[in-house]
């Protein structure tokens, strides 16, 4: 049974694998967010202290958001091999650093200095100031950087299918164009899908970013 150019009989007969991809797609881009946040916390935390590390930082960070991904998988797949999810995982995580270092230092330099000197004066220590005062008010920055780049690597996983992973990718790029009759169909289930998670991952975070900073949503009413 056709819909238009979309195969639907294909689609059913290949639900299984479909499902696989997607499971794929969405286990390559939690890598990447996990790493990428580990390693732009610890940079937000460097500037934080020393801020004259803040133009370097992003100035390199920015230099990786610009290179291409095509650039990138052929630099790196002497190095690490082609098809490996090393190689996946070091450009995709790459990408997500300019993003989320940036909102993390832009977050915690909007925090208000009466709320850092309040918490000076009641004791708490730098650790206790960080964890208690300055990361609860800088969660609505951080959190919208999360949003975007968590949405840019759900679409830069599809470009890995040059590679030989790509979860839906393999979809778009691998099926799409080197076969025949259902190649269109595989097209635009992998694009259709990786849109649909694209929004539900935005969606997540969002609900995710009102429940842990219900005043930040006063604020924005008030204003």
């Amino acid at each position: 049974m056709t819909i238009g150019p979309v195969d639907v009989d294909w689609i059913v007969d290949n639900l299984d694998r479909i499902g696989g991809l997607v499971i794929e797609h969405l286990y390559l881009t939690g890598i990447a967010m996990g790493i990428g946040l580990v390693i732009s916390a610890g940079l937000a935390l460097l500037v934080r202290n020393r801020p004259r590390w803040y133009g370097p930082i992003i100035g390199f960070t920015g230099t990786l958001y610009a290179i291409p991904s095509l650039a990138l998988f052929a630099l790196l797949t002497p190095l690490t091999g082609i098809g490996t999810v090393l190689t996946a995982e070091i450009a995709l995580v790459s990408y997500t650093l300019l993003i989320l270092t940036r909102n993390m230092v832009e977050g915690l330099r909007a925090v208000p200095s009466e709320a850092i000197e309040a918490a000076q004066g009641m004791g708490y220590t730098a650790t206790q100031r960080l964890l208690r005062v300055e990361l609860p008010l800088a969660l609505p920055i951080i959190l919208a950087g999360v949003r975007i780049a968590a949405v840019t690597t759900i679409g830069l996983v599809t470009v890995t299918a040059l590679i030989g992973l790509g979860g839906l990718g393999y979809l778009i790029v691998t099926i799409g164009t080197q076969r025949g009759s259902f190649g269109l169909t595989a097209t635009l289930t992998g694009v259709v899908l990786a849109v649909g998670l694209a929004v539900i991952a935005d969606l997540a975070l969002q609900a995710l970013q009102r429940a842990l900073t219900p005043w930040s949503r006063g604020r924005m009413a008030a204003a």
